[in-house]
């Protein structure tokens, strides 16, 4: 599993880089590889409104509010 954590560094950027490591520890994906992208020109191929989270490739979350934690495993589980 390939995570994108999209968002220039502001706080909750940084909340959903925090949410998506300790949801990866909790859950126990041991293939599951984070990546913080800070790169606005990078950001902007994936979406408009930060933060945003991509998991394969695929969008899953854009802009505020933040999804909660639980929702973060949740997208993370495949439920």
């Amino acid at each position: 599993m390939k995570i994108k954590v999209l968002g220039p560094g502001c706080r909750n950027c940084k909340t959903m880089y925090e949410m998506a490591l300790a949801a990866v520890n909790e859950l126990q994906i041991s293939d599951a590889e984070i990546e913080y992208v800070k790169d606005m020109s990078e950001i902007t191929k994936y979406i408009m409104t930060t933060p945003g989270l991509v998991v394969d490739e695929v969008v899953v979350h854009e802009g505020k509010p933040l999804p909660s934690y639980e929702r973060v495993k949740e997208i993370f589980s495949g439920k």
